[in-house]
């Protein structure tokens, strides 16, 4: 449950503004390897799993408080990528300034939005968290016009933001007066997807091009998550008295796969295809979560939750769009395009964009 918004940064193989990719292999280059289980399968394997993130916090706080499900969420998930850091022999990173760095960007993309959607979905479907995440594309281009110099609105692009504005007042029914909508969880998720955009912005400025791995860079970003939840959660919650098995289930599924195996699935499938393939899995995530919040949560569907839905999404999609003299590219010569997050995404794009999570 996921997802950035801004251009995305540069390999260190990228060629200067204006030039293009070779159009030869590089020899240099190693090949990369062939995976046991085709692309297609993993997109659909990672668009499913965050899909049904929403329907994970919507039954996970049927038992616990929200810090207690996005604690458990980020403890789980540190967990995958820990072993995958062992078996990769992956180190975490070093320098205090890049630590304080990734505490920033585990607070914005990490560990408000995670509690913003637990918070949200205790009074609003799972569907409507799950569509309010497809927001972040366009709060992200918003905020890039202001904090990126070098990210130009186009009329595509600012027509692609006024659509799905359009569409979200749809998803709302401001018709109707926004009745039957609990403004301050529709508020949270909102938020939530706000904080996407804000954090990815704060990462390309602050650890772009470092020499780190993806995966010894995430796997700090979601330790120190757990940290902040670990202060946080006994504060304001108290030690449940039972421990439920479905919704602990839940939990343990929305961290181990949801946060972590999830964050490897996509890191393969954007190497393999390419960022802007790897980005598509966010126009899934809405569709999915709706489908499973009415069918297995019997939660209620009017027709303007499905058609805003897809008003948003096609905002979303212009606001990503490009002309290709302006779009850069990357080594592989593919354009360097950026997901929209996941549900966004929620992992620290460094040299490749990556979605963020639900």
């Amino acid at each position: 449950m996921s997802t950035a918004t801004a251009p995305s940064p540069r390999s260190r193989h990228t060629p200067p503004p204006g030039t293009s990719a070779p159009s030869l292999p590089d020899p240099a280059r190693k090949p990369t390897p062939r995976r046991a289980v085709d692309w297609r399968v993993r997109f659909a394997l990672l668009s499913l799993v965050w899909g049904f993130s929403f329907l994970l916090i919507k039954v996970g706080t049927e038992a616990y408080a929200p810090f207690q499900v996005t604690f458990g969420r980020l403890l789980f998930g540190t967990a995958v990528l820990a072993v995958a850091m062992v078996v990769k022999r992956q180190g975490l990173p070093r320098g205090a300034r890049t630590w304080g760095h990734l505490a920033v960007a585990a607070f914005f993309l990490n560990a408000l939005p995670f509690s913003l959607f637990a918070y949200a979905e205790l009074t609003i479907p799972s569907t409507l968290a799950g569509i309010c995440n497809a927001t972040s594309p366009l709060w992200g281009m918003a905020l890039s016009m202001v904090a990126l110099s070098e990210d130009r609105p186009t009329r595509r692009r600012v027509a692609g933001l006024g659509i799905g504005f359009i569409g979200v007042l749809t998803v709302l029914g401001a018709w109707q007066g926004f009745s039957g909508l609990d403004a301050t969880g529709t508020a949270m998720a909102l938020l939530a997807s706000l904080s996407y955009p804000i954090g990815w912005i704060y990462v390309r400025r602050t650890l772009a091009g470092r020499s780190e791995s993806h995966l010894s860079l995430t796997g700090a970003q979601l330790f120190l998550a757990t940290l902040q939840l670990a202060v946080v959660t006994p504060l304001f919650t108290t030690w449940p008295s039972a421990f439920p098995v479905v919704p602990l289930l839940a939990v343990i599924a929305l961290g181990a796969l949801g946060t972590g195996l999830a964050v490897l699935i996509q890191y393969g499938i954007v190497a393999e295809v390419g960022p802007t393939t790897g980005q598509m899995v966010t126009y899934f995530i809405p569709v999915i979560a709706t489908a499973a919040g009415v069918t297995l949560l019997d939660e209620a569907l009017t027709w303007n939750t499905p058609v805003g839905a897809l008003i948003v999404l096609a905002g979303a999609a212009l606001t990503q769009s490009r002309p290709k003299a302006e779009a850069p590219r990357n080594g592989d010569g593919a354009r360097a395009t950026t997901p929209s997050s996941p549900t966004t995404p929620a992992v620290a794009p460094t040299t490749a964009p990556t979605a963020r999570q639900p």
